[in-house]
């Protein structure tokens, strides 16, 4: 049962990620306003500031709801076949677990969104809330048309210091292959030819800038924000029925079960994400009325697309030796810290206490691993400044979508572990590669070219599993269900070849092809892919990019001011609302909706923010 602690608030938000965080932030710089946060997780891990420590943060139940989901067409070389769904579970959400990527995503993205009846949605009306958050800090290692940026807002954006060799090679060896160096966060982003560039990252000084970083922690001291951690939310709460179904508050229970109620006299704020509103929603009798009795949910109100029209990115890694280009991992795991050398994966003692009695070359290397780790820490640069995904291009195959970049092109400048790839990709590398015990050695120095189509036309869901909120939902991601998303990646990854054709110097070694795709297409190395392996190696091994959308879109579930059809004082704000996904890396859309979300919500109830960017 409820206990006596229930509270009233003007507006309560559900979920202290990329949007949500933006939103408390922003409208608590009105001291008459009484805000509250509710966020499943707690504050981020220490880990978190640093860059290249990404994937310690995934499958970590403190830090990532650890979802997986159907893969639809594609995962046929992952464990049980099933792709992992990585997000966000602290303040922050998915900003402190993604791979930093500053994508805004193509002009044409929003006009489109526009078109299709997102008014007040177009590039113009959203180019002021990006450039209101950023703060971008300057170099002279990228292109940046000044005009499309800022460099006094609270979002740290730059480029790692200092700059690592192979990405730069990348850029010119897509310079070579006819796509030129520009900013992809620029008013033009080019052409069909597209744009290519080291990325902008959501990093200051070094270390990661989240929205808990930038927006979040300098507001917590507010007299007016009152944020709840751990705070598992259950459902919404109603009033009325039918065209008089007002939200008044939410219930949530905490770590030790304990169910609350708190209550919002002007609305209540959905930013739990393209998975985590759609199934609070449903859990509060918000969807398919049919879907909801199935599964013993009473429904409220009848909202048959929340949850559909899934939309998310897929890349296939191309696997290259890269001798003298790459980054080993037994670099990257000096630049982290003596900890990371420890047993049973390092040379270290697992017990620092052992240290005393070091070899001469063991206590070196002890000595450089602190060495790199403090200059990190107290100037921002060395390998642990990025994810290591640190170069980028964006084109358009010609197959349709003239609007925008239907591709993208990452780049990652080290092969990883085998056990991140068999637990976080879950990839078995012994399927994978003829020898992994040579293609991952700790001082293995390859690369990985990550070909991504960004305007995939196949359709998810997300559903309810039961009616019990602790309950994961499920998720079909449906990749590859439209041929055309099939015929994009073929293109997308013959293009990357080519960038690869074009690298500068000796260039890379051959690309390693798993050997059972291998011997089913009658493949030798050094051969020419064939499109039929390079679908099967994309059936087989692409992975998510972790940039789930659109399950409560613009339109079908949610007006142009995010408020849900047929509901008062509810609105969604999170990359759920997306009309369709935007042609590159997500976060940076996000936060630009929590921005736009927040002046919506202080229009419709006369909160004074310290700064209006949108028309009048």
């Amino acid at each position: 049962m409820p206990d006596q602690l229930d509270r009233s608030f003007d507006i309560i938000i559900i979920g202290g990620g990329s949007a949500g965080a933006v939103i408390a932030a922003r409208l608590t710089e009105d001291p008459a306003v009484r805000v509250a946060l509710l966020e499943a997780g707690g504050p981020p891990p220490p880990e978190e500031l640093m860059p290249a420590a990404v994937s310690s943060l995934q499958l970590n139940p403190t830090t990532d709801w650890m979802y997986t989901a159907d893969a639809g067409g594609a995962g046929r070389g992952l464990t049980d076949g099933r792709m992992m769904v990585p997000r966000g579970k602290m303040l922050g959400g998915t900003s402190g677990l993604n791979y930093m990527a500053y994508v805004r995503g193509h002009p044409g993205d929003f006009d489109a969104w526009a078109d299709g009846g997102a008014t007040g949605w177009a590039y113009d009306d959203v180019l002021p809330y990006f450039k209101k958050s950023e703060g971008i800090q300057p170099s002279g290692d990228i292109v940046v048309d000044a005009d499309a940026h800022n460099t006094e807002g609270p979002l740290g954006v730059s480029v790692r210091t200092p700059v690592i060799g192979a990405a730069q090679q990348f850029v010119s060896a897509a310079a070579a292959a006819g796509i030129p160096t520009g900013d992809y966060n620029g008013r033009d982003r080019g052409g069909p030819d597209g744009v290519a560039s080291l990325f902008q990252t959501t990093t200051k000084d070094g270390k990661r800038s989240s929205t808990f970083h930038a927006f979040l922690e300098p507001a917590m001291g507010r007299d007016n924000l009152t944020v709840i951690t751990h705070a598992h939310v259950r459902r919404i709460l109603f009033d009325g029925g039918g065209d008089g179904l007002t939200a008044t508050g939410v219930e949530y229970h905490t770590a030790d079960g304990t169910i609350h109620t708190v209550t919002a006299t002007k609305e209540v704020v959905l930013s739990a994400g393209a998975i985590g509103s759609p199934h609070l929603l449903l859990l509060s009798g918000v969807g398919p009325r049919d879907e909801l009795s199935a599964v013993g949910v009473d429904c409220v109100h009848d909202l048959p697309d929340v949850g559909k029209h899934l939309k998310d990115h897929l890349h296939t890694g191309l696997f290259f030796p890269a001798p003298g280009v790459g980054v080993s991992m037994t670099e990257v795991a000096i630049s982290l810290g003596p900890d990371a050398l420890r047993a049973p994966a390092g040379p270290l003692p697992a017990d620092p206490a052992d240290d005393a009695d070091l070899p001469p070359e063991l206590a070196g290397l002890k000595a450089e691993a602190e060495r790199q780790l403090i200059e990190w820490a107290t100037t921002g640069t060395g390998l642990p400044s990025s994810s290591l995904y640190d170069a980028v291009a964006f084109f358009n195959t010609g197959l349709g979508d003239e609007h925008t970049h239907d591709a993208q092109v990452g780049f990652l400048v080290c092969g990883y572990t085998p056990e991140i790839w068999r637990v976080i990709f879950r990839m078995d590398p012994d399927e994978f590669f003829e020898d992994p015990a040579v293609a991952l050695a700790p001082d293995a120095e390859v690369v990985v070219v990550l070909p991504n189509p960004v305007q995939p036309r196949s359709e998810g869901e997300v559903t309810l599993a039961s009616a019990e909120p602790t309950d994961a939902p499920v998720i079909r991601l449906n990749y590859f269900d439209d041929p055309h998303d099939v015929a994009v990646m073929i293109a997308t990854m013959r293009r990357a070849l080519e960038i690869v054709d074009h690298w500068p110097g000796a260039g890379l070694g051959t690309m390693l092809v798993p050997p059972t795709l291998a011997a089913t297409h009658g493949h030798r190395s050094g051969d020419v892919p064939s499109d039929e392996l390079l679908e099967d190696l994309a059936r087989h091994y692409a992975l998510t990019v972790y940039h789930e959308t659109s399950t409560c879109r613009i339109g079908s579930v949610v007006d142009a001011d995010l408020r849900v059809r047929g509901t008062a004082n509810l609105r969604v704000a999170d990359a759920s609302v997306m009309p369709s996904v935007v042609s590159g890396n997500t976060n940076a859309a996000c936060i630009m909706i929590g921005e736009k979300a927040a002046e919506l919500i202080a229009a419709d109830h006369d909160v004074t923010l310290h700064e209006i960017v949108g028309r009048s």
